[in-house]
C-alpha cells in the first residue's frame, strides 16, 4: 500500500492504519453494496487503498463517463443502488454526461467523488492540481443532492443518509465528495459494522385516491399510459390489476417498456410515437398517466390534445401539471398504484359502468389500432428494418436483459421491443450518445452478483459506439459475458435522417469509423462481421460463447415515417 501525505501528495512509507477511506469501504458494505465502478486518481488514493482491506469488487473503467453508465446499467439490471468512485476535477466532471441518464430516468446511484485537500477549498486559486471553485455545483444539475464531507467521523451517516436519499422516489443519484486529506488521514472512529437505510415513504394522500376512483367509476373510455416509473416503482402487477379493473388500454413508453405484458388484449404495446395511438389517447375520456411527463415522446412531439380528464401520479413533484393540467397525485407509483387499485376493487368501479369506445369494445379498438399501426409501416417500404428487429427479438433469449444506446435500431425498440421477461433499458432519459455498451457491461457485472444469467445485450450504431469503444478493455479485462451488437451505417444516421428531412442534405453526419472486427480482436475479444439477413444466427452463436464478443453489421437502416408530421 503507498500512504501519501495529504498536503504535498508524496508517497510515504506504507502503512496498516485506518483512515477515512476506510470508513466509506465499510459503510458501502454494511449498506449492502457488492461492486464499485470508477477509474483511480490521485486524490481518491485513499478509496482505493481502503478497497484493499474490503471485499468491494471494483470495476475499472477507462472514461469516467462510461463508469457512470455502468454503474446505471448495474442498478437497473439488479434493483440495488450503483456505487461510483470518482477522482477529482477532470474525473468528476466526465462523469457528468453519464449522470444526467441516472437522474432523468430515476437511477438509483450513490457517487463518492473526492476533493482537494481541506485547506484549498473555497474558491482561493492555490493552484492545486485538479482544482474547482466549487466542484459539488457541477453536479448540481445532474443529481438529487449534493454533500461536502469535512471530517471523517461525518462519513458513515452521511453515505447511510445519502444511500437513503438514492433510493426514496422519486429515485435517483446522490453526490458526495470528501476532501484527500479526509480520506488519507488516520482516524480513531471504530470500523463500521452495520448501517440501516430504508426509502422514505411516499404514499398517495387519501382524498386524491377517492377523487380518481370517482372520475374512473363513471368513465366509460379510460386508457393508461405506463411511463418509466412504473418500472421503478415495481408496480406491474397493480397496473395489470387495474387495467383489468377497467378494461382499459395500456401504452408503455420507451421507459415504461415491459411495465405491462405486451400480447394482453389491453395492450397498445409502445408504438407511443404512432398517430394512431395518440387518436386513442386522445379520445379517452379518462388518462392515467404514470410515473411520466407526457413530454416530447409521450406527447408524439407535442402534439397530443387530450380531450377528456387526466389523473398524473408521479413521486417528482415538478412532473406533475408540467404539461397537461390534471388530477396530480405526487406518489411512488408502486404505493400510488396499490392504492387505486385496491380502492377501485371497494368502490366495484368494474361494475359500475359499461366501458364503450363509441360502439367498440376496449379490446377490440387495441386489435385494430395494431392492425392499423402494422397497415401504416407495411406501406413505407420498411421490409429490412422489421425483419432485421424481428430477427434480434428472436434470437435474444426471453429473460435477456437488453441495453439500447441512442441509435436507429434503439428508437425502433421503443417502440417495437416486446421486452417479454427479460428488460429493456435505453438512453432516453437524457439522450447522450455511448450508453449502450458500459451500461450492459455494469449490467452483466451486476446479474452475476445475483446468481442470475448474465449474458446481456448491447446495441450501437457506429458513431455512438465510439463514445464507448475503449470500453472493450474493460470488457476482457473482467470477462464479462456482454455481447455487442454494432450497426454500422457509415454515420450519425438518425441526424442524417433528421437532416435530410428538414434541409434536403445532411451535413458533418458522416463519419470516418475503424474496422470495428479487427479493432475489437486487437483487444483480444472475438468479433464477427455479418450481413443484416445473417444478424439473428451470429447473435445465437455469440450468446451460447464465453466473455465478451461483438457482432457488427453494415447497413442503412431507417426510421418509420414521423407521424407528428401527418397533415
Amino acid at each position: 500500500m503507498i500512504d501519501f501525505d495529504p498536503g504535498t501528495a508524496a508517497p510515504t512509507k506504507g502503512t496498516n492504519q485506518r483512515n477515512g477511506g476506510d470508513l466509506v469501504v465499510e459503510t458501502l458494505e454494511a449498506l449492502g453494496a457488492k461492486t464499485v465502478f470508477g477509474i483511480p486518481g490521485q486524490h481518491a488514493l485513499g478509496l482505493f487503498d481502503a478497497m484493499g482491506r474490503g471485499n468491494l469488487h471494483f470495476v475499472s473503467s477507462r472514461v469516467e463517463n462510461n463508469s457512470a453508465f455502468a454503474a446505471d446499467g448495474y442498478s437497473r439490471a439488479t434493483g440495488e443502488v450503483g456505487v461510483l468512485f470518482l477522482s477529482t476535477g477532470p474525473g468528476a466532471l466526465t462523469s457528468l454526461a453519464g449522470l444526467q441518464e441516472a437522474y432523468a430516468t430515476g437511477v438509483p446511484m450513490v457517487v463518492v467523488a473526492s476533493q482537494i485537500p481541506l485547506d484549498g477549498l473555497g474558491a482561493r486559486r492555490k493552484g492545486m492540481l485538479h482544482q474547482l471553485d466549487d466542484q459539488k455545483a457541477s453536479a448540481a444539475n445532474v443529481t438529487k443532492s449534493q454533500r461536502l464531507i469535512q471530517h471523517a467521523s461525518g462519513i458513515p451517516s452521511a453515505i447511510q443518509d445519502a444511500w437513503t436519499e438514492a433510493i426514496s422516489s422519486p429515485q435517483g443519484p446522490v453526490w458526495i465528495e470528501i476532501p484527500q486529506n479526509v480520506l488519507l488521514d488516520p482516524i480513531m472512529v471504530p470500523p463500521v459494522e452495520d448501517a440501516l437505510a430504508e426509502a422514505f415513504d411516499n404514499p398517495p394522500r387519501v382524498e386524491l385516491i377517492r377523487e380518481a376512483v370517482k372520475w374512473l367509476s363513471t368513465a366509460e373510455r379510460p386508457a393508461i399510459i405506463a411511463g418509466g416509473g412504473t418500472r421503478r416503482g415495481r408496480a406491474e402487477k397493480s397496473l395489470l390489476s387495474i387495467a383489468e379493473q377497467l378494461r382499459a388500454p395500456v401504452i408503455c413508453t420507451p421507459g415504461g417498456n415491459g411495465a405491462f405484458p405486451w400480447t394482453h388484449e389491453l395492450s397498445l404495446q409502445s408504438w407511443i410515437e404512432d398517430r394512431y395511438m395518440t387518436d386513442v389517447l386522445e379520445d379517452a375520456d379518462v388518462l392515467i398517466v404514470i410515473g411520466s411527463s407526457l413530454g416530447e415522446v409521450t406527447s408524439n412531439y407535442f402534439t397530443f390534445e387530450p380531450r377528456g380528464r387526466i389523473i398524473q401520479i408521479d413521486a417528482e413533484p415538478r412532473v406533475l401539471e408540467s404539461n397537461r393540467p390534471g388530477l396530480g397525485i405526487r406518489a411512488d407509483a408502486g404505493q400510488a398504484l396499490a392504492a387505486l387499485d385496491e380502492a377501485l376493487a371497494a368502490a366495484g368501479a368494474a361494475d359500475s359502468v359499461k366501458r364503450d369506445w363509441h360502439g367498440t369494445s376496449p379490446e377490440d379498438v387495441v386489435k385494430e389500432s395494431l392492425a392499423k399501426v402494422k397497415a401504416r409501416l407495411e406501406s413505407q417500404d420498411l421490409a429490412k428494418e422489421l425483419k432485421f428487429m424481428a430477427d434480434i427479438r428472436e434470437a435474444v433469449p426471453a429473460d435477456m436483459q437488453t441495453f439500447w444506446d441512442m441509435t436507429i435500431s434503439a428508437y425502433w425498440g421503443w417502440s417495437c421491443w416486446d421486452a417479454r421477461q427479460g428488460q429493456f433499458h435505453s438512453a432516453q432519459g437524457a439522450g447522450g450518445l455511448g450508453y449502450g455498451f458500459p451500461a450492459a457491461i455494469g449490467g452483466a457485472v451486476g446479474l452475476d452478483t445475483t446468481g442470475k444469467p448474465s449474458r446481456v445485450l448491447a446495441v450501437s450504431g457506429d458513431g455512438s459506439s465510439m463514445y464507448s469503444i475503449s470500453e472493450l478493455a474493460t470488457a476482457k479485462q473482467h470477462n464479462v459475458p456482454v455481447t455487442w451488437l454494432i450497426v454500422d451505417d457509415g454515420g450519425y444516421g438518425i441526424l442524417r435522417e433528421y437532416m435530410v428531412g428538414a434541409f434536403g442534405q445532411a451535413t458533418a453526419t458522416e463519419l470516418a469509423r475503424p474496422d470495428f472486427v479487427k479493432l475489437a480482436e486487437s483487444f483480444g475479444v472475438p468479433a464477427r462481421r455479418v450481413a443484416p439477413e445473417e444478424v439473428g444466427d451470429a447473435l445465437k452463436a455469440s450468446f451460447a460463447a464465453d466473455g465478451p464478443n461483438v457482432v457488427v453489421v453494415e447497413t442503412l437502416l431507417k426510421m418509420f415515417g414521423p407521424t407528428h408530421l401527418d397533415d
